[in-house]
């Protein structure tokens, strides 16, 4: 490949940041009434509404940064086309997230554990940077860091499919629980998509012989 052709694929890092203030911009109508929401009560801190934002705002973050990562870590097509549709669908969905919490007036951090308002205990432990179930911890984010071709492409796999699996109940409460209109829409959509991925992926990983070398 020869330099040209690299610096070419380094232009979603660019668009990853245009479309969060693009979709920054729409926010205020979706949050305000555009589907119906209007006479719905502006969510509190605590309610499922903002819960899932702040939270799932942070586990689209390092989704993101794992296909970032692998992108410039394999040649394979496949592998960097599904790298660019997790990098172009979770940050528009993570600025439509925090983008409600601005537009709520409530803050994007909260000094409740993750998940907590999800109105039940969590056996999970945070640890060496794994907020929240299904999240890469700081040690397997330097592996694929320094992994290359197909060992990279086994481990952001592998690594993307414990991360989507781990929202997955986020999604299933949101949608039941969120009080307003198009945070139930994002956590259905984000179920679908997710759940799709999944079977993607762990067919993605079968091709590369990836169950043995997990």
């Amino acid at each position: 490949m020869t330099a040209a052709d690299r610096a070419g694929l380094r232009w979603p890092a660019a668009m990853v940041a245009a479309a969060v203030l693009a979709f920054g911009a729409f926010v205020a109508v979706l949050a305000t009434g555009g589907d119906g929401d209007a006479a719905a009560p502006v969510p509190d801190t605590a309610s499922a509404d903002a819960g899932f934002a702040r939270d799932m705002a942070v586990h689209h973050q390092q989704a993101v940064e794992m296909s970032l990562i692998v992108r410039d870590r394999t040649d394979d097509e496949d592998v960097r086309r599904l790298a660019y549709d997790i990098i172009n669908t979770q940050a528009n969905q993570r600025g439509m997230m925090l983008g409600w919490l601005e537009q709520w007036e409530l803050p994007v951090s909260s000094a409740e554990p993750p998940m907590a308002w999800m109105g039940h205990g969590t056996s999970f432990e945070a640890r060496d940077g794994a907020l929240m179930p299904g999240m890469a911890t700081d040690t397997q984010l330097d592996r694929l860091r320094g992994a290359a071709g197909e060992d990279a492409e086994v481990l952001y796999l592998t690594l993307m499919t414990a991360h989507h699996e781990g929202g997955l109940e986020m999604s299933r409460t949101a949608g039941e629980e969120a009080g307003t209109r198009v945070v139930r829409r994002l956590a259905e959509t984000t179920l679908r998509g997710q759940r799709s991925e999944i079977e993607l992926m762990r067919a993605m990983l079968d091709e590369r012989g990836g169950a043995g070398k997990r």
